[in-house]
């Protein structure tokens, strides 16, 4: 019997944790990473007589960004020696989704794209030729329904040949701007590692990032600061000024060519049966995400949404503080029908009894009304673009825009605590 080793990647909401709950069913084990405050989830299944350890990584858009999560799953998919990397996309946006894709084929050429959320593309009427998506891409594809078991035995059969080696996937990663290729042919030559990973570690060493190049000579004991690396990399940047591509941009230019290859082989492995279904969204993207309308209709929509909240959950909220008291009373009957001590008394009912219950009463409604609320939105698509207004904003925090459901939760908490009770 062999063991294999399996990382789960992909963007928030795809269901990726679905999958990975319905691989591994109660054999999990969930903690934190090493050194950090987020959590991992590991997983255990058996499948043909082979064992296979699945690791979620954080769900992450992106890993050219430095947010924790996204170090994390950049780092883990990079650096552990992996036997497969799974990449979980959503069926019914593909283009926005091969973005992860082709950012993981820099890292590692082993390989899977599960296509999920079929069921919900079936609704909308999306089709997608999985075989030419396997052929443009250049690694094995499988459609799954994450939610339903039976549809994941394909799955696993496609991580058991890769494993195995009876298929071997050979990805086609973008090509950039000419002048970028060469370069990184030119820095490649002097890195001496295994492809995909000697251009990855080419195209970090043309962004400058050295916090990702240092850690990539201390996992690979390689040194990235010879006389030959810096001599080609300062030929480069002058190359690079001449043509307007500066390290501030440079990403930029990457993703860009990143995007545009995505929305060319959308173009060619999804049909439509309401031809208009893209420039539905495209419009609506525009309007949501433009300068002029962006930010007026996102705050008009979280003042809708606190006001909801804070309002609807002064009802509840009285009648858990009512309810409350009316215990409280009994209790205190009961101590003193126990002849308690005084003390006593005060310490459990007027002291952590009400406390609790002053906290409970307190918090409990407004998040039973925000969470509902905020999942509409996510549901809907304008959580994500929230999160794209205000993520110049939050870089200024050195943070991301990601981090908008968090100070929603936080200030509907505080204006509730300090303000309406």
């Amino acid at each position: 019997m062999n063991s294999y080793k399996v990382a789960l990647v992909g963007n928030p909401n795809v269901g990726k944790s679905t999958i990975f709950n319905s691989l591994t069913g109660m054999k999990q084990h969930t903690g934190n990473w090493t050194g950090k405050t987020v959590g991992n989830c590991e997983g255990k299944y058996k499948f043909n007589g082979n064992y296979f350890t699945i690791v979620d990584i954080p769900g992450t858009y992106s890993l050219m960004s430095n947010s924790e999560e996204e170090e994390i799953a950049r780092d883990f998919i990079c650096f552990e020696k992996l036997d497969v990397t799974v990449i979980v996309i959503d069926a019914t946006s593909l283009e926005r989704n091969l973005n992860l894709v082709y950012q993981v084929m820099e890292i590692s050429s082993n390989i899977i794209v599960c296509v999920n959320l079929l069921d919900e593309a079936k609704k909308k009427g999306i089709s997608i030729n999985f075989d030419k998506l396997s052929k443009l891409l250049g690694v094995p594809v499988v459609g799954v329904i994450g939610k339903k078991k039976k549809t994941l035995n394909s799955l696993k059969d496609i991580i058991l040949k890769v494993c195995t080696s009876k298929i071997i996937p050979n990805p086609k990663p973008v090509k950039y701007l000419p002048i970028i290729e060469d370069s990184i042919l030119l820095l490649s030559s002097e890195i001496n590692l295994q492809s995909p990973i000697n251009r990855w570690i080419a195209l970090k060493l043309l962004s400058g990032d050295e916090k990702i190049i240092k850690t990539i000579s201390y996992k690979c004991k390689i040194n990235l600061n010879t006389n030959s690396i810096n001599t080609k990399s300062d030929e480069i940047s002058c190359l690079f000024s001449r043509n307007d591509i500066q390290s501030s941009n440079f990403e930029k230019i990457l993703l860009s060519s990143i995007l545009k290859q995505c929305e060319n082989i959308t173009h060619q492995v999804c049909q439509y049966k309401d031809i208009n279904y893209t420039k539905k969204t495209i419009k609506i993207d525009r309007i949501l995400t433009s300068k002029k309308f962006g930010i007026p209709i996102m705050l008009l929509f979280l003042c809708i949404l606190f006001w909801i909240t804070i309002v609807g959950a002064n009802y509840p909220s009285q009648l858990l503080s009512d309810f409350f008291e009316y215990l409280k009373d009994k209790i205190l009957i009961l101590f003193e029908y126990l002849k308690s001590p005084e003390w006593l008394t005060d310490l459990l009912v007027n002291g952590v009894y009400q406390t609790v219950t002053w906290v409970i009463s307190v918090m409990l409604p407004p998040m039973a009304i925000f969470f509902p609320l905020f999942t509409i939105l996510e549901d809907l698509g304008f959580l994500p673009r929230i999160a794209f207004n205000l993520d110049r904003c939050f870089k200024c925090a050195c943070t991301s825009g990601k981090q908008a459901l968090t100070m929603c939760l936080g200030v509907t908490k505080w204006y509730h605590f300090y303000f309406v009770n």
